[in-house]
């Protein structure tokens, strides 16, 4: 186990950033659950007593004990915002003093990096290219997660949890980003600290050996039934691909109507909206982490092969 060389690559300028996010995104998000429990906890007792939110309200009284209706934006957020910039100029500052600029000297064409990585918030992207065409990775995908990211306002027609945190009122919305989220940390992850020469993988701790040769046959779907011929191999592939997205859909659906309170915003939404948020969902949520899975286990490249595109 080479810990030295890791913690080289964990040093670098270029990594300090991911390192980080792996101390605060956790922390953030487990903050921010435990708001959302206590909000969830105080929705439940007042659905059992209505009463208890006009018992508890501070109306004219101010030192009545109790909630308020209203919190004044001086000082409460003011002041909470003002030591955040404070100690974000800290650290920036701090930052800037003790790590050098990740810039090298001009391109070589002499001497090409292994392994040559994109920053670290395009790593993600690089990633991709191991499991899908370089069209699907790098155009489509992408297209896919800025009009997703666009339309989902539109989609969503649950009204409740706007400017509070909650689990139990947005549970749809909550894990539809979680998921999301946790994939793309998990793409730059990895083509960052376990993609080492030749992007092959090495797990923590384990010598980037530039002359290492590794022996894996890479095999396309219709490899695994002996399919030869270009035209039944592509019907396998899309009767595949129509399987997968028929069983998620139906297991999304599921999910989706499971409870009570999602079943109404559900039935509020409209047939295109619906189909909307099935197909990112699928496509996004499901398919790419599938189709991961698949290359990393299975050894499987391609699902759909045809003249034209593979997927």
């Amino acid at each position: 186990m080479d810990w030295a060389q890791l913690w080289e690559i964990v040093s670098l300028p270029d990594n300090v950033p991911i390192v980080a996010l792996a101390i605060l995104v956790p922390f953030y998000a487990w903050y921010g659950l435990r708001q959302a429990r206590a909000t969830d906890r105080l929705t439940v007792a007042l659905e059992a007593d209505p009463q208890l939110a006009k018992t508890h309200h501070r109306k004219t009284h101010p030192y009545k004990p109790g909630w308020a209706r209203e919190v004044q934006v001086w000082p409460y957020l003011l002041r909470i915002e003002f030591l955040a910039a404070v100690i974000v100029t800290l650290v920036l500052m701090i930052w800037s003093i003790t790590l050098n600029a990740p810039l090298e000297e001009p391109a070589n064409p002499n001497h090409t990096m292994n392994p040559a990585k994109a920053p670290w918030y395009f790593v993600g992207l690089q990633e991709m290219l191991v499991y899908f065409d370089p069209w699907f990775a790098g155009v489509v995908l992408p297209t896919l997660i800025i009009i997703g990211l666009m339309a989902f306002p539109y989609i969503d027609t649950n009204p409740l949890g706007i400017g509070y945190y909650t689990i139990r009122q947005r549970k749809v919305a909550l894990a539809g980003f979680g998921v999301g989220f946790v994939i793309w940390l998990l793409l730059i992850f990895i083509g960052t600290f376990i993609r080492g020469p030749g992007w092959m993988w090495f797990w923590p701790g384990q010598t980037w050996d530039h002359t290492r040769v590794i022996y894996e046959v890479n095999r396309n779907l219709p490899d695994l039934f002996g399919i030869s011929n270009p035209i039944i191999a592509a019907i396998l592939g899309i009767i595949a691909i129509g399987l997968f997205f028929a069983g998620s859909g139906w297991a999304i659906h599921k999910l989706v109507t499971r409870s009570t309170l999602d079943r109404k915003v559900y039935e509020r939404t409209s047939l295109l909206q619906y189909l909307t948020f099935q197909v990112f969902a699928i496509t996004i949520l499901v398919g790419l982490p599938a189709k991961m899975l698949l290359r990393l286990l299975f050894r499987i490249k391609y699902v759909l092969v045809t003249p034209w595109f593979n997927v």
